[in-house]
């Protein structure tokens, strides 16, 4: 302690700081690597542990299990006779799956009689018995000499297949009368007598292998393959022969485990309490000269990120707290006057009471979860009166504490945008207009042959009236009164003919009203019917009842009607019989609160390779056509919130047809604009 209180009283504050932390993290690191040493050890050495018992209990098992069915067998020896031997034989391999085979040989090795284990294949039909009788012969000698069971060396049996197994025997000398009388053999399977000796559950946890002294392995049992890091070894021990037991845990290394030594962290807490009240108390009081600064940076950092948007700050009573130069010079209003000021200057004067009332019931409004909301559009004023529209982002102002102070707004000027709109708006109009007066010209001749009629007429009555004035008599009166009348009624018919054309090209709504079906349709109809009759086309209608209103820019959807209309007409002119020109111009309801329109003819119908260019711009297949026309239509369409779409039944040889349609709003449900807020 009088170290640290040294190194806190001479050193800088900085420095003092890092040399604190500084030997904090290294005793942190030392402990912990020290723990972790010690719970990887004790973990790896508790493993360990339970490997070796378990090999010690399976070894202990096996010799069991092996003993136990020679001394059952050797119990069922003493009653003398053949059927005992065979009687308890075959009770020994019903119950000790373990045994595969049991022998009964005279004094001489001689073969007397055996028993398979019902439970597995025969042992010695790959190879016959007397070719692989060695190691019995020996073992059965040492048996006779020491009077006692004993066990030979394991050997491999063959089996059908290319498969084998590993068998070691039991030869038990019969004694009888008191004189020796032959041999009982037991021959037992390793793998069996492994697995019935281990059980399930260790299987499944454990490898397990019976290896020969010089580590050769003979038999294998267990479900998983040993990880190689835990193993241990346990000599099996059988009168004449000498095996091992290897266990191989399916664990593998150890893993971090919360078995801490008790005496370390006492000892290490110690000290890093010592370190934390040091470095608490010093830490405290930075803290709190960081929060203070922090909380002034944050609050005019979020003021001035971004020069070119607006930022104003608004108390809980709407009062201007805080305004940053970009809001100022949109306004053209010094940060002093809007500070405090109510209502604020720029506010248009005529909006005052809607803003004021509006801006109450926002402040009163507790703030949302979710600070990041939509904005909304007003209209906002600058000092010489002009007025521009604006676009706001609010969001609730918190302090450092947490708590809701007022609003900070991010204001956006969109008077450049509403600029580059009205811009594109007349481009689009001028478009518009290019198109209207393209489709007037392709329409001259029509016009031509319309006017021709009625002037024609206009002249033939003019020229028979001056012949009646020159020869007067008593019918002149009457017949100058009947051709004055056709004249006038063919004048009138020219007049309709050109004021329909005038209208088409003139008229311009800049707004969108609600209008009848019928009457977009009627008001094309003079002109689709000009060519309609020179191409010997009938036109048919077919309106729902009661007919709906649709919410439209009128002149833009009739030139829509007429395109669709005049490309309906072209398409029949060459390929489709004149008794079969029908054009067909059907309303009905769509979905909800749309109306559509179709354009149906019977022509050949749209290829496929055109179909795919429909809508290009300056795409066409006519040689005096522009190419704008359908792509004209399509965007009219979608800036109505619908879309114009097609389908086609090409025949080049015959009527096929195509139906174009689009969908307008229906003006009964269309919903009311809401007005901007402050």
């Amino acid at each position: 302690m009088n170290a640290l209180q040294f190194l806190r009283n001479a050193l800088p504050g900085r420095i003092r700081r890092t040399l604190l932390w500084g030997a904090l993290v290294a005793l942190l690191l030392v402990a912990q690597t020290m723990l972790v040493m010690l719970t990887v050890r004790h973990e790896a050495s508790r493993q360990q542990e339970a490997v070796e018992r378990v090999a010690e209990e399976v070894s202990a098992e096996l010799r069991r299990n092996v003993m136990r069915s020679v001394q059952a067998l050797q119990a069922q020896l003493w009653g003398g006779g053949t059927a005992p031997w065979q009687a308890g034989a075959t009770e020994l391999l019903r119950t000790q799956h373990e045994v595969l085979r049991v022998e009964r040989r005279g004094t001489d090795m001689a073969l007397l009689g055996s028993l398979a284990s019902p439970y597995s294949a025969p042992l010695f039909e790959q190879l016959g018995r007397d070719q692989m009788s060695a190691e019995t012969e020996l073992t059965c000698s040492a048996a006779r000499r020491a009077s006692a069971p004993a066990f030979s060396h394991s050997y491999f049996v063959p089996q059908p297949g290319g498969l084998g197994v590993e068998v070691i025997d039991a030869c038990i000398p019969v004694q009888r009368d008191g004189g020796h009388d032959g041999f009982v053999v037991l021959s037992f399977g390793l793998g069996t007598l492994l697995e019935e000796s281990a059980g399930a559950q260790r299987l499944r946890r454990h490898e397990f292998s019976i290896v020969e002294m010089d580590g050769t392995r003979l038999a294998r049992a267990g479900m998983a393959r040993g990880a190689g890091f835990y193993h241990a070894r346990h000599l099996l021990e059988l009168p004449g022969s000498a095996l091992q037991l290897r266990v191989d845990s399916a664990e593998g290394s150890p893993q971090l485990i919360p078995n801490l030594s008790t005496a370390l962290v006492l000892g290490l807490s110690v000290v890093l309490f010592a370190l934390l009240l040091l470095l608490a108390r010093d830490v405290r009081r930075r803290a709190r000269a960081e929060h203070a600064l922090a909380e002034a940076l944050a609050f005019r950092k979020a003021m001035e990120d971004s020069l070119s948007t607006g930022l104003r700050a608004r108390t809980l009573d709407g009062r201007i707290s805080y305004v940053n130069p970009a809001f100022c010079a949109m306004v053209r209003f010094s940060a002093e006057e809007l500070r405090h000021t109510v209502p604020p200057p720029y506010w248009p004067p005529e909006f005052v009471e809607e803003y004021t009332e509006r801006q109450a019931a926002r402040m009163r409004a507790e703030p949302v979860a979710n600070p990041h909301q939509e904005g909304f559009e007003t209209v906002f004023m600058r000092r010489d009166g002009e007025r521009f529209p604006v676009m706001i982002y609010e969001t609730p102002l918190v302090d450092g504490a947490g708590r809701h102070t007022g609003w900070m707004s991010a204001v956006l000027d969109m008077s450049a945008q509403r600029r580059v709109e009205e811009l594109s708006r007349q481009q689009q109009e001028r478009l518009q207009a290019s198109a209207r007066l393209a489709t007037v010209g392709e329409m001259a001749s029509l016009l031509s042959h319309e006017l021709n009629q009625p002037l024609a007429a206009i002249a033939s009555y003019a020229t028979g009236s001056l012949n009646l004035l020159q020869q007067p008599d008593d019918q002149t009166p009457d017949m100058l009164r009947h051709a004055v009348t056709r004249i006038a009624e063919q004048a009138e018919r020219a007049g309709r003919v050109i004021k329909s054309v005038h209208d088409f090209v003139r008229r311009r709504e800049q707004a969108r009203e609600s209008i009848r079906a019928d009457q977009l349709i009627d008001a094309v109809l003079p002109l689709v019917r000009l060519q309609a009759r020179k191409s010997g086309t009938r036109i048919e209608l077919e309106y729902p009842d009661p007919i709906p209103r649709v919410m439209c820019d009128r002149t833009m959807v009739e030139q829509v009607l007429l395109n669709l209309t005049r490309n309906g007409i072209q398409a029949m002119e060459t390929s489709t019989p004149q008794p079969q020109r029908v054009l067909r111009l059907r309303v009905h309801p769509s979905q909800e609160g749309r109306v559509s329109f179709s354009v149906i003819d019977a022509g050949p119908g749209i290829p496929a390779e055109v179909a795919q260019r429909l809508f290009t711009p300056f795409f066409t297949t006519r040689s005096e056509g522009m190419g704008l026309g359908l792509s004209l239509c399509r965007t009219v369409i979608e800036q109505h919130g619908g879309a114009l779409e097609f389908e086609s039944t090409p025949q080049p040889e015959g009527p096929g047809g195509t139906e174009f349609r689009f969908t307008l709003p229906d003006a009964a449900r269309v919903p009311r604009a809401v007005p901007a807020r402050a």
